[in-house]
């Protein structure tokens, strides 16, 4: 066999379609990504995850906004920073800052619109490609090693495992994404009531989740557009829930 059929054999393999898993294994890989999002012990180790996906929207905004990026680091209290270069303020800086929240339940509507169309191997592929390219600009150590060993979950599934198992991992992902992106917008209100709002000046060329730090995106967007911070929490439970709801209607068939 030569090189070129072995590549369009290939690229066949992830445009093509695969057919939708049974209703039961749907509502299965639900239930597990409920069970990973909701308990706090857990979730302090799966928010990694969403940081992940956090920390990306901020970069690839950043980038189509024309902003230089500098560098996204990741940490193990599940908080994340991603710095990029530009005017502190404007429209580009606005995006970068809104972008985070809303990024894990706009990637799992993204990836709940490909799985209904039958492209579990295209999802795994495509998150792949944006894990290695999200690589390149870590700034940590640890961050490298949790996008190095994301990635490598879905290369070797995409790559050794049988088509059930692709979907019950492709699913698994959409469903925590989908998931998961509602609840870091509910901890942001809280952190915001424990500190009473406060906020402290920024340069605006930062962008992150910062665990338990009362400066966040949203104070972070008030200054930037004088919205209170209140309207754009509003906005990032607007978009995750609609996500969910939109998502899993895909995702179940409906």
């Amino acid at each position: 066999m030569d090189s070129s059929t072995t590549a369009t054999d290939l690229w066949n393999r992830v445009v093509g379609t695969q057919p939708h898993p049974s209703l039961w294994l749907v509502l299965a890989t639900g239930v597990i990504a409920l069970a990973a999002v909701t308990p706090y012990g857990v979730w302090r180790v799966t928010r990694n995850a969403i940081t992940i996906a956090h920390e990306g929207g901020h970069a690839i905004v950043a980038l189509l906004s024309g902003r230089r990026l500098d560098g996204i680091r990741l940490h193990s209290d599940t908080s994340g920073l991603t710095v990029s270069r530009g005017r502190p303020t404007g429209l580009g800086m606005i995006l970068t800052a809104a972008a985070g929240y809303p990024a894990p339940s706009l990637l799992g509507l993204a990836g709940a619109a490909l799985l209904a169309a039958g492209h579990t191997t295209a999802l795994l592929w495509g998150a792949a490609a944006l894990l290695a390219a999200m690589l390149v600009m870590i700034r940590n150590a640890y961050g490298a090693l949790t996008v190095v060993l994301s990635g490598a979950a879905f290369v070797l599934v995409s790559w050794l495992a049988g088509p059930q198992v692709q979907a019950a991992f492709a699913y698994g992902v959409v469903w925590f994404l989908l998931l998961g992106g509602v609840r870091p917008a509910f901890e942001l209100q809280r952190k915001r009531k424990r500190w009473g709002g406060a906020t402290a000046p920024r340069s605006g060329v930062v962008a992150g989740w910062r665990a338990g730090a009362p400066d966040s995106d949203a104070d972070q967007l008030a200054r930037l557009t004088h919205v209170p911070p209140v309207v754009w929490l509003g906005l990032f439970h607007v978009v995750s829930l609609c996500s969910l709801t939109g998502g899993g209607r895909w995702l179940l068939g409906r």
